[in-house]
């Protein structure tokens, strides 16, 4: 079964943090500037957000789940639930996510677990919470999803280090027996796991001294295997295969057409494949936003960051039929159509500003 429905789940609050530090792909010197210009032309990307060492994606959803109850938007003592989804936690062990129970002052009784999922990880995240909070026993809970990716790139690798950048969020769910269902199709293939792998570092294949060799993968790809690997074709290849039918299964699980939704929300991907994507669905511009340009691959937290940063006011004053989807690495790839009714709050911040 991947297609199934949650009932009676609300999304009442959206933010998103960013680090200060701005990469602009214009003064990375191993591009020349053909390869610049190309590179935005067809990536899109014209600048990614980058956190300090010592800032971890913790800090940034921490920050980020803080908004919510500096403005009484909720208190700690309603949370019963926090999901950590990222692929760059604080330590092997323990949890994240306990470890912001405690910071965020949350109470012990509150359940929290980390889901380690990148592109695909907000869908995901969206799902597991709903799946909680349908049934009435928990009240509210908090998505906490993100990636410091840029940790998992090297310098020297062209096919990956211009395109990541950082990011938290923080999304506040609540029990509402007035919400419309969120209809889910969700999927997955084990099979294309080398198209974005770090090879090295954990259970598989420990940290070693061979870990940080720096090997000549191809022209312009020098990486060691503790670094993160992509093979761009594969991951063009999969997400024109699998994408836009996901799309069009979850449509028509929901008895919808591409007419009934607002806005289209998908992972930040790359332009290319996005706009392809598009295209192929038939959909038009206005319903398809982006926040790449600015802001890079934000892995896990690309599609709550676009919807903050493009649709901010429309999320605080409308209520907007949406689609969200997200595809990457697993491989794993899933789409969600939801309501959002005049959320509470809807904001990007910066995380080196007060």
């Amino acid at each position: 079964m991947s297609s199934f429905k949650t009932s009676n789940v609300s999304i009442k609050g959206l933010t998103v943090c960013v680090p200060g530090e701005v990469k602009s792909i214009f003064d990375y010197d191993l591009l020349s500037k053909d390869e610049q210009d190309l590179f935005y032309k067809t990536v899109g990307i014209k600048e990614r957000r980058v956190a300090r060492p010592e800032v971890t994606c913790s800090d940034l959803c921490e920050k980020s789940a803080r908004h919510f109850f500096e403005n009484n938007i909720t208190k700690p003592e309603n949370i019963d639930l926090v999901v950590f989804v990222s692929q760059s936690p604080d330590y092997f062990l323990p949890s994240t996510a306990v470890i912001l129970q405690d910071k965020l002052g949350l109470k012990k009784t509150t359940l929290a677990f980390d889901v380690t999922l990148g592109c695909s990880g907000y869908i995901y995240g969206l799902s597991i919470i709903a799946n909680f909070l349908q049934s009435g026993q928990f009240k509210q809970a908090l998505l906490l999803c993100g990636d410091k990716s840029t940790i998992s790139t090297y310098i020297e690798d062209k096919s990956s280090y211009p395109l990541f950048g950082d990011a938290g969020s923080a999304t506040l769910l609540e029990y509402d027996t007035d919400a419309e269902d969120m209809i889910f199709n969700m999927n997955s293939d084990g099979a294309g796991k080398n198209a974005i792998i770090i090879e090295h570092g954990h259970s598989r294949h420990p940290y070693s001294p061979e870990s940080d060799v720096i090997m000549q993968i191809e022209p312009g790809v020098r990486r060691g295997k503790k670094h993160l690997a992509l093979n761009g074709q594969d991951i063009f290849t999969f997400a024109l295969k699998e994408v836009s039918p996901n799309i069009n299964e979850t449509l028509k699980a929901a008895g919808k057409t591409i007419n009934d939704i607002d806005h289209f929300i998908l992972h930040q991907a790359n332009k290319l494949i996005n706009e392809t994507i598009r295209k192929k669905l038939g959909i038009e511009k206005e319903k398809y936003p982006y926040s790449i340009e600015l802001f890079g691959n934000t892995s896990s937290a690309s599609v709550p960051l676009t919807m903050c940063y493009v649709l901010e006011q429309q999320l605080l004053k409308e209520r907007l039929n949406l689609l969200l989807c997200g595809f990457g690495v697993g491989l794993s790839w899933g789409s969600v159509i939801l309501r959002t009714d005049k959320l509470l709050c809807a904001k990007l911040f910066d995380y080196d500003k007060p």
